[in-house]
């Protein structure tokens, strides 16, 4: 359909309403739904037709009309509601012939009322006989062809509320959204978890390496952040006495966009008290896997070509060992060699900068060369202190944290570690991260003296963890994007 043809339609749809308006109210609040589509197809679709000529049961049935059949003196019209499509049956002397000559003139994509009992059509389809039909709402804009749906993918982003009408595919992941995020709640609450909300605009941005949105608040006339993560609000309710808390959270990083990343994001957040990483990364794999059985049915699904078992143990390595495994030319004897970890960095075409530390270096060269080749899922273990200012370092080798990453499909799911609770150790580490920021680095944290003073009273040991909901619910649905799996996802602003 041509952008003139769209016009055209809309004009003459717009003609209509002002008819409308002539006659009255034409967009009536006075119709009251007492039945959905699927309600009336689980109970009654077995059902034959003298069994409901014989109950006869009378219900209010509305919806978009997406499909309309005139035939002289009877016409079907099938409408969309929340829960699926019912067939009215309308025959011009049941309703009326003023009321059957203005359907006749009704548009796909109207939203309509219909009052009369069920009963199956010769070919045996549930359907309402209508004695009462009612134009609720005037669509002024046309759908998309009725086979095709939206062709341009970006069109489906920009204008969500025309795909959910006419994909059941896009109805049907964010309905899964909804159950994952469901699941995940009733899954923590049964294991003692507290559900809490922290702020979302911050003094001070902490709780991740990442560069922050910026606002400012007029009444206290100061600069806020929009939150990176809620990581240290709830790491101080554990001080507080909450020993198991989480939060289902939306927090903001301006960084860029891609098929993996949006700015705005969800993730679930969670720690627990006198609980260590192997402790969460049990919670996770069986989350993980309970979620993909109550929702997908089983813990084994397809994600874009690839066959992913949920029912076995998820595999665990190192960051060094993975750094191994992918690198030919580097030896395990050479896994904390800055010159060697510096020459295969831009070898990979790493931009390194003279703070980098051996760390750092690792990270970077991982990132190149490892992630994307994670099917997993897998655990990656023992990350470099250098990268994690927030986990507490192994008993054994300071280098490291005891800090995992889960990845599946090549990407990061699920990130946790043991958390730091010496006040004077995270002190020298935000110290740290404040001298990397005034040396340029947007990414860096900043130095918050209320945490280190929340720390002082006293944190118990713990774990957290967080879990990326968009990422999950991308491989629990089989969607290649990120986009694909926000309702409103963030794009380049429309052209005029």
């Amino acid at each position: 359909m041509t952008e003139h043809d769209d016009n055209r339609l809309v004009a003459e749809r717009r003609e209509k309403l002002k008819q409308l308006r002539a006659e009255g109210q034409p967009y009536p609040n006075d119709f009251r739904r007492d039945a959905v589509a699927a309600e009336l197809h689980a109970g009654y679709d077995e059902h034959s037709n003298e069994s409901l000529e014989s109950e006869a049961r009378v219900v209010h049935v509305a919806g978009r009309m997406m499909a309309k059949r005139v035939m002289g003196k009877v016409s079907f019209a099938t409408i969309q509601d929340r829960s699926g499509r019912i067939q009215l049956f309308i025959e011009r002397d049941a309703v009326g012939a003023g009321v059957y000559q203005a359907f006749k003139a009704w548009d796909l994509g109207d939203i309509v009322g219909g009052v009369g009992p069920l009963f199956k059509t010769k070919t045996g389809e549930l359907s309402v006989r209508v004695s009462e039909l009612r134009l609720l709402v005037k669509s002024l804009r046309p759908m998309p062809e009725k086979w095709h749906g939206i062709a341009d993918h970006e069109l489906k982003l920009r204008q969500r509320y025309v795909d959910l009408i006419v994909s059941e595919e896009s109805r049907n992941v964010f309905a899964m959204r909804t159950e994952l995020i469901r699941f995940a709640r009733l899954y923590l609450d049964a294991l003692g978890f507290t559900e809490v909300e922290t702020p979302m605009m911050h003094v001070i941005p902490g709780g991740a390496n990442a560069r922050p949105f910026v606002t400012h608040h007029n009444a206290l006339d100061l600069d806020m952040y929009l939150r990176i993560a809620p990581e240290l609000y709830l790491k101080r309710l554990l001080v507080g006495g909450i020993e198991r808390v989480y939060e289902i959270n939306r927090s903001f990083r301006n960084e860029g966009l891609s098929t993996q990343h949006n700015p705005e994001f969800t993730m679930l957040e969670l720690y627990q008290a006198y609980a260590g990483p192997a402790d969460v990364m049990h919670l996770t794999q069986t989350l993980i896997r309970e979620a993909a059985r109550s929702l997908l049915g089983e813990a084994a699904l397809e994600y874009q070509g690839a066959r992913y078992d949920l029912e076995q143990p998820f595999a665990i390595t190192t960051v060094e060992d993975a750094l191994v495994e992918h690198n030919d030319s580097l030896a395990a004897s050479d896994v904390r060699d800055r010159d060697v970890l510096t020459a295969l960095c831009q070898g990979c075409g790493v931009d390194i900068k003279p703070e980098f530390g051996v760390g750092k270096l690792q990270i970077e060269l991982f990132e190149k060369t490892v992630e994307k080749t994670l099917a997993g899922p897998v655990f990656v273990t023992q990350y470099p202190a250098e990268v994690s200012p927030l986990a507490r370092t192994n008993d054994d080798d300071p280098f490291v944290t005891d800090r995992f990453e889960l990845f599946i499909a090549g990407r990061e799911i699920a990130n946790g570690f043991a958390e730091l609770n010496d006040p004077e150790d995270q002190a020298a580490r935000f110290h740290a991260q404040a001298r990397a920021k005034a040396d340029g680095d947007e990414e860096a944290m900043f130095f918050d003296a209320d945490y280190i003073r929340a720390l002082e009273y006293g944190m118990p040991p713990a774990a957290g963890l967080g879990i990326g909901i968009d990422r999950l619910v991308m491989f629990l649905t089989d969607s290649a994007s990120i986009r694909d799996v926000i309702l409103f996802p963030h794009l380049k602003l429309e052209a005029d």
